[in-house]
């Protein structure tokens, strides 16, 4: 946790209401999300107990298992789901942008302008807390390798065509989720702790009710005071005023009312389905008009400048995902080999750097962060001394000095970055400090110029501006290549079978020459 994340947390206990951590909204939000309040069991990791799904805030499909244990009735509820979301997620998939793309030539290994297809927007799933991404996650695994009665016409229990489809759906969005600033699948407990620091401990901040009392609370009440309550309060039957749906379900509810209802429902009385319906919808109302409240706070911030880059990585990723889909590939495997592996680990470190650069660009209350990190700083430039570099062809190398009260950590030669108004990223180098007053470092700017022996205007700053310089880069650059899957050595899993090169699928027939 940053000193700023800190001082903000210090700040909300002070106050008794949550503070901010952003001036903008470092996510994209989409105008018409899915929201997913699913519900599962005790006792049975990822058994569907029911859910609230759709897209219309008053209108909620109502999705119930009335008895888990029942393969049939959880397989009926994948089905529903299956129903409910699908046209969502395909809804996006023919409205189509082309973007031009350089793609290298089979024939000339050059590199040459192409157009592609990009949907013009994706599906956005919302759920309640990290919790219910990790069980869309199960889900997708549990589902993308259902068998259908076409596949298997002998297979016990088919499932609907739709059911391996909506798996491998929510596998896609689920994987994409690990990659840092992206939207396809996000929770609002992480959403809203990102922009907003409360008073309680990270861990607190899972539960929905008690994050949204520290935001927004109740007039004439404390965040403290109103987080507590959602947390605790109950009624004269002993259940939670605020019942969590996280997507675990709570004990008291379990004992006291879920288990009565469904042995009503095993006993077959007339109006037990029905009641045990209206039961599981009262333990997901709650959440569900909290996951609104919470997009709702999140609409009345502005949207980061870099926000929208963000979001058309997803939609390439979405279109990408589409394209597999209709070309009939097989769905995502249950492991990923070494090299598809390092891909995503390396995509992902890539995409955290490229996050962290953005929002500090975005946003001056993150980059204040990470100005007492040492990481950027700001100043007042007092003085522009021009100068040209050494060599056959000299090229403009100004000094610039500045008066600032950061303390970077700054060292002879660190590379320098800021933006320009025109939205390239200006470079430079740190030369020392003048008169070894720290507060006054000399930076000899090395491009953004132009390419000409003057500088272009507005690309050196005067006298008298404001300028800020960080250390890290503004568009951070991914690691090296990683070998084609064919090309992978056996110390990394080898060849995929059936390769050129992969080890043979038996062994070397057994001859007297192996015996002694």
């Amino acid at each position: 946790m940053s000193l700023i994340d800190t001082l903000a947390r210090m700040e909300a206990v002070a106050a008794g209401r949550a503070q901010p951590r952003c001036t903008v909204r470092h996510r994209h939000l989409s105008r018409r999300p899915l929201v997913l309040v699913p519900l599962t069991t005790a006792g049975e990791a990822g058994a569907p107990l029911g859910a609230l799904v759709g897209t219309d805030r008053e209108k909620p499909a109502l999705l119930a298992v009335p008895q888990p244990r029942d393969r049939e009735l959880r397989f009926a509820f994948l089905a529903e789901l299956a129903e409910a979301v699908l046209p969502y997620t395909d809804g996006f998939a023919d409205a189509v942008e082309w973007e031009e793309r350089k793609e290298t030539d089979p024939e000339t290994g050059k590199k040459v302008p192409v157009q592609v297809e990009l949907c013009a927007d994706a599906p956005q799933l919302l759920v309640p807390s990290g919790a219910g991404i990790e069980f869309v996650r199960l889900l997708g695994r549990s589902m993308r390798f259902r068998r259908t009665a076409e596949q298997e016409p002998e297979a016990p229990y088919p499932a609907p065509p739709h059911v391996p489809l909506l798996g491998r759906w929510l596998t896609h969005v689920g994987e994409r989720a690990r990659v840092p600033g992206s939207g396809l699948l996000l929770s609002m407990t992480d959403l809203l702790t990102r922009h907003w620091a409360t008073g309680q401990s990270a861990l607190e901040d899972q539960h929905l009710g008690a994050l949204l009392s520290w935001i927004d609370p109740p007039p004439g009440m404390s965040g403290r005071a109103a987080a507590e309550r959602a947390e605790c309060a109950r009624d004269a039957d002993g259940q939670l005023l605020c019942p969590p749906a996280g997507p675990a379900t709570d004990p008291a509810f379990d004992n006291r009312l879920l288990a009565p209802a469904m042995a009503r429902y095993d006993a077959g009385l007339p109006g037990a389905e029905e009641a045990l319906r209206a039961l599981i919808e009262g333990q997901l109302r709650p959440t569900w008009d909290a996951v609104w409240h919470g997009v709702d706070l999140l609409r009345a911030l502005p949207e980061g400048t870099r926000v929208a880059e963000r979001w058309k990585r997803d939609r390439w990723s979405y279109t990408a995902h589409r394209d597999r889909v209709r070309a009939g590939e097989p769905p995502q495997p249950r492991q990923d080999d070494a090299v598809t592996a390092a891909q995503k680990l390396s995509a992902r470190e890539s995409a955290q750097a490229r996050l962290d650069a953005q929002e500090a660009l975005d946003d001056p209350l993150v980059m204040a962060g990470r100005r007492l990190a040492g990481e950027a700083f700001q100043g007042t430039v007092t003085a522009v001394e021009m100068a040209m570099s050494e060599g056959k062809r000299p090229m403009p190398r100004p000094l610039v000095t500045l008066r600032t009260d950061d303390r970077p950590q700054l060292a002879e030669g660190v590379r320098l970055h800021r933006p320009l108004a025109d939205g390239r990223t200006q470079t430079a180098e740190f030369v020392a400090f003048e008169g070894d007053d720290e507060a006054a470092p000399v930076v000899r700017l090395t491009g953004g110029m132009g390419r000409g022996k003057t500088p272009e205007p507005g690309s050196v700053p005067e006298p008298g501006d404001t300028v800020c310089w960080t250390l890290f880069e503004h568009s951070p650059r991914g690691g090296p290549e990683l070998p084609d899957p064919e090309d992978t050595p056996w110390t990394h899993g080898g060849p995929p079978p059936g390769a050129a090169g992969a080890p043979p699928d038996a062994p070397d027939p057994v001859t007297t020459e192996d015996f002694l």
